[in-house]
């Protein structure tokens, strides 16, 4: 499964029982956490998400609404014992923080943390199944999202027409890597003869704080879903981008420009109750438009 689950949707001050940034993407047996605002460990327990499970947490820029709540969730990991490798990925500043946070407690974890500097757009993660990458957003102060990519999976034996074939089970792996096979007497047998492709990889894009900036549809061109903030109605532009944020028109027009499937709102001003007006406005614009919502998970 390719998903995301909201754990807080809101922008800075939490409003509306909504909270600050905060979401667990999953792909099969990985969890990754993009962002950490407060409240993010209760979160995990509202919605039964298995934090044992997650080796690896991005942290999109130095704002506390986005990352106040991962020093208490660092320390909840040490005194559950945990033994596994952290992974943190972050701006270079967040190390001395966490440094002086668990210096002040006289705080040793019992697992080890690593932390990776973010410093330029690329590779984060590259794993036989999946990658993650990163790319630079304009906000006030530095600000990366993120880009969760499936592999290519390999193609499938099918199985109508295979033993119609002298080919032996030990060459399969090779077939669903897309050779073709090579018979004794050095006859070809094509590869698409005997597989068909898998379903195509998937991608998920987390387009953390920024102004409308149109660069960005560039760096998520055609990706499966994409996140971006809109924390303000179309009202608001001069107040967005005062603010280095964006509205929801200007999320849409993103999508719409890098020919995403899907797009999810988010990080919405605590000035709004209700969010049915964030829907309509993108959607005039792009029509495969959700609200992230807490609590639902977005199957990719």
């Amino acid at each position: 499964m390719f998903g995301v689950t909201i754990l807080g949707n809101n922008s800075a001050i939490p409003a509306f029982d909504r909270h600050p940034t905060a979401q667990v993407v999953t792909l099969n047996d990985q969890l990754f956490l993009f962002d950490c605002g407060e409240g993010t460990q209760m979160q995990f327990s509202a919605y039964k998400i298995r934090r044992s499970r997650i080796n690896h947490i991005f942290i999109s820029h130095l704002h506390g609404d986005h990352y106040f709540g991962l020093i208490g969730l660092i320390t909840s990991f040490s005194l559950l014992s945990r033994t596994q490798d952290l992974h943190l990925y972050a701006p270079a500043g967040l190390e001395q923080i966490l440094k002086l946070q668990l210096e002040a407690a006289s705080t040793t974890l019992c697992y080890q943390l690593h932390f990776h500097p973010i410093t330029s757009e690329g590779i984060l993660v590259d794993e036989k199944k999946f990658s993650v990458e990163c790319f630079a957003t304009r906000h006030r102060i530095e600000c990366w999202g993120f880009i969760v990519r499936e592999k290519k999976k390999p193609r499938k034996i099918n199985k109508d027409v295979i033993n119609q074939y002298d080919i032996p089970a030990a060459f399969y792996d090779r077939l669903k890597e897309g050779e073709d096979y090579i018979t004794k007497e050095g006859n070809i047998i094509r590869n698409e003869a005997v597989t068909v492709p898998s379903k195509a990889a998937k991608s998920y894009a987390f387009a953390a704080d920024t102004v409308y900036f149109e660069e960005i549809a560039d760096k998520v061109k055609g990706v499966t879903m994409l996140y971006h903030e809109s924390t303000y109605l179309k009202d608001q532009v001069d107040r967005a981008a005062d603010r280095f944020h964006s509205t929801t028109v200007q999320a849409a027009a993103i999508a719409s420009k890098a020919g995403v499937e899907k797009l999810l709102l988010g990080h919405f001003s605590s000035k709004y109750e209700v969010l049915d007006e964030f829907l309509a406005e993108a959607k005039e614009i792009f029509s495969n438009t959700q609200l992230a919502i807490e609590g639902c998970t977005y199957r990719i």
